[in-house]
């Protein structure tokens, strides 16, 4: 049948890419080095030194999880072909709907595994440690934080990563003045990284009895969490440190004790919170962890030379400064002002679905290269 004829040669179409695509994984350079490592981790003396022996395994399962990743597109795209031919042979018109969703699943699985391999920044497999503030616009750009962090989330959840809540501060009224989560997984640095700015919001606001029209913002600063071993020395006498009670829902340890840590880097004003942990000693930690991330992520974006070299610089959250816009009124459209990628769907937007963002963000920067 003319229509599953049409369907099998798009399909073969994309064959090529498929080839591309193999050759840009090397594959075969991962298998020899699976077998190095898995050599290692055979030894004697791999448990010697345990930071060293958690680095190999986890670039092991990094890259058996590229190789079965690529296989099990290899696998869609024979399944996907099966199903067209035996529906074109059997002439059955309705698998045609069935054939045509398999097809668009195929492709995006090919899309996600080409922009996988833009991701060759030398942090972009890292886990992500994501912030939202509220900006200018009161109790609007606390709700608006709170969407944001529904929507990365949202995001999240469709791509299989983990996500934990660090520290956040509540609204006064609604919403949050802030909030930061760590993102775990491959990659989530790579693709998150693109997320960081200004983010604006035109609505009509529900926390106006008049009905009038809102404008927002919130920021969006996203950083690699950087593993132990890499070492960033802070002196004592640079750092701040204040201690409160956990805010919000956390059960009855949280409320009870100033388990709660602030961190502040004097030099440059860099502030970091945690209080999800149990005690003030883990949330020290943790929030010592993100102070030690942003700084190197400064001096690896900025080219600085030593971490003392950074200084403090924070572009205010409001007009002039966006990367994007969420409009819900008088039309609905989100646009990224970088890439000039927009949606006309903002629902579908605040429910997750910016890879089309995520995706516009590395091929721009890709051709840039």
């Amino acid at each position: 049948m003319l229509q599953f004829e049409e369907l099998r040669l798009d399909l073969e179409k994309l064959k090529l890419d498929i080839k591309d695509l193999t050759e840009a994984l090397k594959l075969d350079q991962a298998k020899n080095e699976i077998s190095l490592l898995e050599k290692v981790t055979s030894s004697a003396e791999f448990w010697d030194d345990p930071k060293e022996s958690q680095k190999i395994l986890k670039r092991v399962s990094e890259l058996k999880a590229k190789i079965n990743d690529h296989n099990k597109l290899l696998a869609c795209y024979e399944d996907t072909l099966a199903l067209i031919e035996l529906a074109d042979e059997e002439g059955d018109i309705s698998l045609l709907d069935e054939a045509k969703r398999e097809y668009e699943n195929f492709k995006q699985k090919l899309e996600g595994q080409k922009l996988a391999v833009l991701l060759t920044g030398e942090f972009d497999s890292k886990n992500a440690i994501l912030t939202l503030h509220a900006g200018a616009g009161g109790t609007e750009a606390q709700d608006w934080v709170k969407m944001l962090y529904r929507m990365y989330c949202r995001w999240c959840e469709r791509h299989q990563y983990k996500v934990k809540t660090l520290d956040y501060l509540d609204g006064e009224e609604a919403g949050l003045k802030s909030v930061s989560i760590l993102v775990t997984g491959t990659n989530a640095y790579g693709y998150l990284k693109g997320e960081a700015g200004v983010h604006r919001l035109v609505r009509i606001s529900p926390f106006d009895s008049s009905g009038r029209r809102h404008t927002s913002f919130a920021s969006a600063e996203v950083i690699p969490e950087f593993d132990d071993e890499i070492e960033v020395e802070i002196s004592s006498d640079d750092l701040k440190m204040d201690v409160f009670r956990s805010s919000g829902a956390g059960g009855q340890h949280v409320n009870k004790t100033s388990s709660a840590v602030r961190l502040t880097h004097i030099p440059t004003g860099i502030v970091a919170s945690c209080q999800n942990e149990r005690s003030q000693h883990q949330n020290r930690e943790v929030a010592l962890k993100m102070i030690k991330s942003k700084l190197m992520e400064i001096k690896q974006r900025e080219h600085l030379e030593k971490i003392e070299d950074i200084k403090g610089v924070q572009k205010e959250i409001g007009w002039g400064s966006q990367i994007r816009s969420y409009i819900f009124m008088p039309y609905t459209l989100a646009k990224d002002h970088i890439t000039e990628y927009e949606v006309g769907n903002i629902n579908a937007v605040m429910d997750g679905e910016i890879d089309g963002f995520i995706n516009a963000y590395l091929k721009k920067h890709s051709s840039q290269k």
